[in-house]
């Protein structure tokens, strides 16, 4: 398998201000975006904001959303309905759904983002046309309408199909609690995989090099590559997102 590991980390995030047009400061990272990647991500990315702290209500027309809450306390509108979150929330938005985060704790709200483009979006950048933005009643399958937005606990399921919401080529969602010593192989073959480290620590292993896990810590595994992953003396748990890769194999 070829080398190519996409690692990020927390340090260093940016600081930025009137996320969505609202006021109010927040950090950003991203992990791994498009480049380098065969599948239809957009971005990994992580954010977080204070105290009282916005990220605006706003519409994505191209992109379905996934947020995990890792931190803190916070009401997110849905289509102007609040839900209450915090650690281990898992809100997936798809397309045409206004949504929007606050922080109503009185610590940090972070939480990890990922955008997977639409078919229509990744049929438009293959030079297919121009995405066109379903309607909810375009988002049916089976004569049951899907909903275009839902709020779950990921620590009661561990694993969630994110395709009974969205449209695009996510396959699953889950954590990982791997006790101390315990070892995982994760390959990428006929799909992409974003992992995100929790709890504990632990390493990886690709290609003869080596990168130790801890909170915060992201590998992205592109189609083709490969690793070990093995948990530290006081276990590791990691956040784990696959998506399909159309005809993708071992390249």
């Amino acid at each position: 398998m070829r080398e190519g590991l996409i690692i990020g980390d927390l340090e260093d995030p940016s600081v930025v201000y009137g996320v969505h047009g609202t006021r109010g400061l927040s950090q950003w990272k991203c992990l791994a975006r498009r480049a380098g990647l065969f599948g239809a991500w957009e971005a990994v990315e992580w954010a977080w904001i204070p105290p009282g702290g916005v990220s605006g209500e706003h519409v994505h027309t191209r992109t379905e959303e996934i947020y995990f809450i890792l931190s803190g306390r916070g009401e997110m509108t849905l289509d102007g309905k609040r839900h209450p979150v915090g650690p281990g929330n898992l809100i997936l938005t798809g397309l045409g759904t206004t949504h929007g985060l606050r922080n109503v704790g009185d610590e940090g709200l972070g939480w990890l983002v990922i955008e997977v483009m639409s078919p229509a979006t990744a049929a438009a950048l293959r030079g297919s046309g121009s995405p066109d933005v379903p309607s909810r009643t375009q988002t049916q399958r089976g004569g049951s309408d899907v909903p275009n937005a839902v709020v779950l606990n990921l620590r009661q399921t561990y694993e969630v199909n994110p395709r009974t919401v969205f449209t695009g080529p996510l396959r699953s969602i889950r954590l990982v609690d791997l006790k101390p010593g315990q070892r995982a192989e994760l390959s990428a073959e006929g799909e992409e995989h974003t992992l995100f480290a929790l709890r504990g620590s632990g390493e990886i292993s690709s290609g003869g090099a080596t990168v130790p896990l801890k909170y915060g810590v992201s590998v992205t595994l592109p189609l083709g590559t490969g690793m070990s992953v093995t948990a530290g003396e006081d276990g590791l748990e990691y956040f784990l997102a696959s998506l399909e890769v159309p005809g993708g194999g071992a390249r």
